[in-house]
This record gives C-alpha cells, sequence and structure tokens, in this order.
C-alpha cells in the first residue's frame, strides 16, 4: 500500500510533466506551459514529502534489482570517486575503525581464502614468491620483524600459553618418558651371570687355603 502511494505520486509527476510538453496553441505558449510544469515539478521534488517519496522507490528492493548500473560509463564513474584524494580520504577514515574493519574482513573471508588457494597453485605466483622472499632486502626486513622487541613479546605470549597448555604439557611428558627410556644402555645378563660365578670360587679358593694354613699351625704346636 505505500509503495503503490509513492508510485503514484511519481505518475502524477510523470503526467504533469508530459501535459505541460503537449499542451497546444503556438510555440510560445508550449514553451510557457513546458517551463511552468518544470518549476512546478521541481517545487514538488524540493518538498520534504517529494524527497522522502523519492528516496523510498529509489531504495526499495524491486527498484534496485530493476534498475542496476551497469553501463560503463558509471563504472568510470565509481573507480574514478574511489581514486580521487577525496575517495582515497574516506576510505582511510573507514579503515581505521575497528568495527567496519571486522565487517569488511568477515565479508571478503571466503572470497580471500579462494583467491588464495588459487594463487598458491599457481606456479608463476609460486615463482614470484619464492623471488620475493630471497631478496635480499626482504630477508632483511624479516630479519628486523624477527628480532623486534615487539615480535619478542608477541612470541613470549604464544609461547606461555602453549606451556600452559594441559594438552601440550601431557604430550611433552610423553615424550620426556620416551627419551629416557631410549637413552637407558641394554643390560648385558650374560656378563653379570659369568662374573658372579668367577667371584664365588675366587671367594672359595681364599677360605680353602686360610684353613690349611690354620691346621699347619696347630701340628707344629703340638709337636713341640
Amino acid at each position: 500500500m505505500k509503495q503503490m502511494k509513492q508510485w503514484t505520486f511519481l505518475i502524477c509527476i510523470a503526467m504533469l510533466m508530459l501535459t505541460g510538453c503537449n499542451a497546444g496553441g503556438g510555440e510560445k505558449k508550449e514553451t510557457g506551459d513546458y517551463e511552468s510544469t518544470k518549476k512546478m515539478v521541481a517545487d514538488i521534488l524540493k518538498t520534504d514529502e517529494g524527497k522522502k517519496a523519492i528516496t523510498e522507490v529509489l531504495s526499495s528492493d524491486d527498484m534496485q534489482q530493476t534498475y542496476v548500473v551497469e553501463s560503463p560509463a558509471m563504472k568510470e564513474a565509481v573507480t574514478e570517486a574511489l581514486s580521487s584524494d577525496k575517495g582515497k580520504e574516506f576510505w582511510e577514515k573507514m579503515f581505521k575503525d575497528p568495527k567496519f574493519v571486522e565487517a569488511y574482513a568477515l565479508a571478503m573471508q571466503e572470497q580471500q581464502k579462494d583467491v588464495l588457494k588459487n594463487l598458491m597453485s599457481d606456479s608463476e605466483y609460486q615463482k614470484k614468491l619464492i623471488e620475493i622472499l630471497s631478496n635480499p632486502d626482504m630477508e632483511k626486513q624479516l630479519l628486523t620483524v624477527v628480532t623486534g622487541q615487539e615480535f619478542r613479546s608477541h612470541l613470549e605470549k604464544v609461547m606461555e600459553e602453549t606451556f600452559s597448555s594441559p594438552i601440550f604439557q601431557a604430550k611433552l611428558a610423553d615424550l620426556i618418558l620416551q627419551a629416557a627410556q631410549e637413552m637407558k644402555p641394554p643390560q648385558e645378563s650374560g656378563g653379570s651371570e659369568g662374573g658372579g660365578s668367577s667371584g664365588g670360587e675366587s671367594g672359595g679358593g681364599e677360605s680353602g687355603g686360610g684353613s690349611e694354613e690354620g691346621e699347619g699351625e696347630q701340628g707344629g704346636g703340638g709337636g713341640g
């Protein structure tokens, strides 16, 4: 019902313009009627009701789907507007807003994934990426970033969070036990048994010699 009123309002304006253009009675009269009709339409559009009606009609989904502008002139105009100094200043301000950046990143997340997947499978892109990373200036910049205080602080924070994780602690304990078991030397059962038997024999021989010496001393005492 609301859209019907808006369309009726616009149709009335169009009829007024056509009536002014088609009025007969000479060239001067036609020019006068056209100018008066044009002024009338301009005055109507300047009113709050006229502005509201035009805005609501143009912002409706049906109107946007029906009159999608795809002309090269419009594309060129939009490109020039975005690449102008005012356009750059506008986007710089927008990207300083955290909420806008977050919404923009979420909206472009899937597209960025697809682009990165396609690029990573492109041999030419891989070659260029290797050339960039092997560039001495790039290596110097990466080294500067890695050795910087900010990166170190971030790395320390990540390490603290990792070490405090129960899952990581359990895995680390398993690895330590496994390494300790692998470092133990294998026990030689044959060598230990041989050593034990030889020790027993030597001990027995010593005890036998001692007893013989004692008997000899006792016999000498009896003869005296």
